[in-house]
């Protein structure tokens, strides 16, 4: 033990854990854990197909143009490339043990391919910056000749002393004005903000920790240095605007998962972290209407009384509650109610979800059935898929990348998981704000909330000291992860720079599949070109005669379409200010199409520059 109050006071945790252990004695039904080892080759192929690489193992035939999964291939780095090889070739290798001939053979797949045309092209706003664009690789014999670092930009440091003296209301998270604010920060139990520069940069976070392998000190490391677990980091906006992942349509998030995934075990390995898929836990409890039902099953039919909902019903009724009646009670979420009530709410619960009366619920009966719904969930909010890895993430000794590896967490979870998540971490910021007068304080919170989001085994009577010891530092760990996803929640939801510009990539490789233009279309297409140069010129003449000028549509607007000469000021709010009238509905300006499937646009974004990176995008004003 030592010194620090958030190492000594640890009976808030034991005791959130033993008011568990007393539910589960009082149940019937009993937990089995699945208890057998995950066999190896079967978590190399998990990993390819979580990776958006499934065709690499099952052998599906490619076609014509370039498969999603080639598509994926083209937008990588070196870094991520070699993770992807080594998967590939693990999973081979398993096979051959097994005496099974590998279906797709790691050299089949980086295959050295000397036309560059076969290559897939990068985004507009790379072509002009031959050494950002030459990180990303598609054949072996590419990877081997551009050996050279590239080191990440330095970011520039702001250091902050103290929040403002009146900082928004945590209320106003969900408000066009303050949801997408780069310098929006709450009051919590932090006196110092810096903000996160690597957000911007356009080399993923495993390119800048490599050295740590060796016993070295990263960039990151070099630029954050000091104690930093007291910091508060905050979101930094780049020209083309902060992204956030609801910002992005369905397709991209996908591709966006497929690219995270990749770039978390690149990054954790260049840390030295090893991670391992552990094998789900299987209940025997039969769920019913509310409790024990996985989270999608509860939002459809949610959907159906209340269309448009983001998160189950029970779950934002319970925190409303809390909110309106528990921000000032002492002891909100950590004092246990009584467990005979809350069993019997729990069945009243199930029965008759829809007619429930709620006037007779307490504060303290909501804080126990929302932290009950979130240890009943089938799948845990955090998906047993990753679970593991929250844990590996304590291993790694810096926070700046404790945060970062977090945020690529997040950015895999489930839409409605995420959902889920970020409402409930709006909640528990909320109570910390208030624990002037609830005596709940930011180490507080997470020591409750870190067993009821992370799987906590039975302490038993009879206990060695080295299980003593692992149970003090999972539940140090545990609270610790917790804590830093309610601090620097406005962050973990923001997509990087870099991830941002490879999903660009590959809808862009993506694209040739789509138009068809095959090998011996695009060299005729050359040919031609060439025997054409006085009419390219022209073409060119004319195209920039009409650079910078875009033409907004506005469907519900009865001016349907503006055309507008776009300058290094103008910004998305300055467009959907000309199409506002009194008592008009709030509307967002969106990117469409080009290399982005879809993306809302921050209303602070210089225009000119997301023109620069998407130049055959089109751009919709809608809600």
């Amino acid at each position: 033990m030592t010194s620090d109050p958030r190492h000594v006071s640890m009976e808030t945790y034991w005791r959130e854990v033993r008011s568990i252990e007393e539910e589960k004695e009082e149940e019937e039904e009993e937990e089995e854990e699945e208890r057998n080892s995950v066999d190896e080759a079967e978590q190399e192929e998990a990993w390819l197909t979580e990776a958006g690489l499934s065709s690499l193992v099952t052998g599906s035939p490619s076609g014509e143009g370039l498969t999603p999964a080639e598509a994926l291939l083209s937008t990588l780095t070196r870094q991520q490339t070699a993770t992807v090889k080594k998967r590939l070739e693990n999973y081979n290798e398993t096979l051959r043990k097994r005496n099974k001939q590998p279906i797709r053979d790691v050299r089949d797949v980086f295959t050295t391919d000397n036309d560059s045309a076969n290559r897939s092209p990068s985004p507009p706003s790379q072509c002009a910056d031959s050494a950002a664009s030459s990180r990303y690789h598609t054949t072996t014999k590419t990877i081997r000749r551009n050996t050279a670092r590239v080191r990440p930009t330095c970011p520039n440091l702001f250091l902050v002393d103290q929040l403002p003296e009146h900082p928004p209301s945590p209320t106003d998270t969900h408000s066009p004005a303050h949801r997408h604010s780069p310098t929006h920060t709450h009051s919590v139990s932090v006196s110092r903000t810096r903000q996160a520069d690597w957000l911007v940069r356009e080399s993923p976070y495993s390119e800048g920790v490599a050295d740590h392998k060796q016993g070295g000190t990263c960039w990151d490391c070099l630029c954050f240095h000091g104690d930093d677990s007291d910091l508060m980091y905050v979101p930094v906006s780049p020209g083309p605007g902060l992204t956030l992942v609801d910002d992005l349509s369905s397709a991209d998030v996908i591709r966006l998962g497929f690219i995270s995934h990749i770039e978390l075990s690149t990054f954790l390995s260049g840390l030295g972290i090893q991670t391992k898929r552990t094998p789900p836990t299987r209940r025997r409890r039969q769920g019913g209407r509310v409790f024990a039902v996985p989270l999608t099953v509860l939002l459809e039919t949610d959907r159906k009384k209340c269309p448009g909902v983001k998160v189950p019903v029970i779950f934002a009724k319970l925190l409303c509650i809390l909110e309106q009646t528990g921000l000032q009670t002492e002891g909100i979420l950590r004092v246990p109610g009584s467990a005979a009530k809350l069993k019997y709410l729990r069945a009243e619960l199930d029965k008759c979800s829809g007619g429930f009366d709620w006037s007779a619920v307490r504060q303290v009966d909501a804080a126990g059935l929302l932290k009950l719904f979130i240890r009943e969930l089938p799948t845990p909010l955090l998906t047993h898929t990753h679970l593991s890895t929250y844990r590996a993430v304590l291993g790694i000794s810096s926070t700046v990348h404790q945060v970062q590896a977090l945020q690529l967490l997040l950015l895999l979870l489930p839409e409605v998981n995420r959902d889920t998540l970020k409402a409930l971490l709006v909640f528990l910021r909320k109570v910390v704000c208030h624990q002037d007068k609830n005596r709940m304080s930011l180490w507080n919170v997470s020591m409750v909330m870190a067993p009821n989001l992370f799987t906590c085994h039975p302490r038993g009577s009879k206990r060695s000291a080295a299980r003593q010891q692992e149970e003090m530092e999972e539940a140090v760990g545990g609270a610790h992860l917790v804590r830093l996803m309610i601090t620097h929640q406005d962050l973990l939801w923001t997509v990087p720079s870099f991830l941002l510009s490879q999903v660009r990539q590959m809808n862009q490789a993506s694209s040739w599949k789509q138009l068809g233009l095959l090998k011996t279309k695009r060299l005729l297409l050359r040919r031609k070109n060439d025997q054409n140069q006085t009419f390219l010129c022209v073409c060119v003449q004319v195209t920039e005669l009409c650079d910078g000028v875009i033409r907004v549509h506005a469907p519900l607007h009865t001016k349907v379409s503006m055309a507008i000469q776009l300058d290094g000021q103008t910004r998305a709010k300055d467009v959907t200010a000309r199409f506002e009238y009194e008592n008009s509905p709030a509307q967002r300006l969106y990117e469409v199409g080009g290399n982005i499937g879809e993306r809302r646009l921050h209303p602070d974004c210089v225009l000119l520059e997301v023109y620069r990176a998407n130049p055959h995008c089109d751009w919709m004003l809608k809600p």
